[in-house]
């Protein structure tokens, strides 16, 4: 316990002396810049969505993640993921291009988790799609994965899993812990987004990807906390 107090208290006078950024910020600023020479646009989307956002992606009462979503009122609520605004504005960019639309997403979801080491009730996502692919979707979603794991660091695997939105994904899992969901399209929610393209995406928790390059014992040490600051224990 001494020790562990002691490399605490160094780990704290060490951010006093020399000043840097958040690491999740660091780590959303690599993620930008990789995207971005990629070909990817970033969007900046509303955090409040509407509960005809979620009907569309087929969130109703009856549907499991219906419980998990913090409700403001009848007709709002905190996003729970960003596809329904992906979705849309993927749908209004193709307009203005023959070619593909490829955007990102870095922001707040928030969801009701269970209280454990690798869930938050509001955690940072990263979602990249790529709407009218030059080659095959399978193929392209692979790359997307690849790239964003390689800056990472991490040795990873992929795994087929059912999903209750997307029926079923490609997972990427490392030691155990899902670090990410990918699907493609054509797909069954794409007719009430107006979407008829084939299309790529994936979307990576940032905490979860701290939490193992940085080898955290909690999701709770990478995020936005109280009681952290860049895995740090400061309360």
């Amino acid at each position: 316990m001494s020790d562990l107090v002691s490399r605490n208290e160094k780990s704290i006078s060490s951010m006093i002396a020399s000043p840097s950024r958040h690491a999740l910020t660091k780590l959303e600023a690599d993620i930008a810049a990789l995207l971005t020479s990629k070909g990817f646009i970033e969007v900046r989307t509303p955090t409040i969505v509407s509960s005809a956002s979620l009907a569309k992606m087929t969130i109703t009462e009856d549907h499991p993640l219906y419980k998990q979503v913090f409700f403001i009122d009848g007709k709002r609520c905190l996003r729970p993921m960003h596809a329904m605004n992906l979705y849309y504005v993927m749908r209004k960019l193709r307009d203005h291009t023959d070619g593909p639309v490829r955007i990102f997403e870095i922001g707040s979801c928030f969801r009701k988790e269970s209280h454990s080491g690798t869930h938050l009730e509001e955690f940072t996502m990263l979602n990249l799609v790529e709407l009218g692919p030059d080659r095959d979707a399978t193929e392209a979603l692979n790359e997307y994965i690849t790239d964003i794991m390689d800056l990472t660091g991490l040795k990873y695997t992929l795994t087929r899993e059912e999903s209750d939105v997307y029926k079923e994904t490609l997972d990427v899992d490392v030691g155990g812990v899902e670090l990410a969901s990918g699907a493609v399209g054509p797909h069954v929610l794409d007719e009430a987004h107006d979407i008829h393209e084939p299309w790529s995406g994936v979307g990576f928790g940032l905490e979860r990807l701290l939490m193992l390059m940085n080898d955290r014992g909690s999701v709770r040490k990478t995020g936005r906390s109280l009681s952290y600051l860049n895995g740090a224990k400061i309360n």
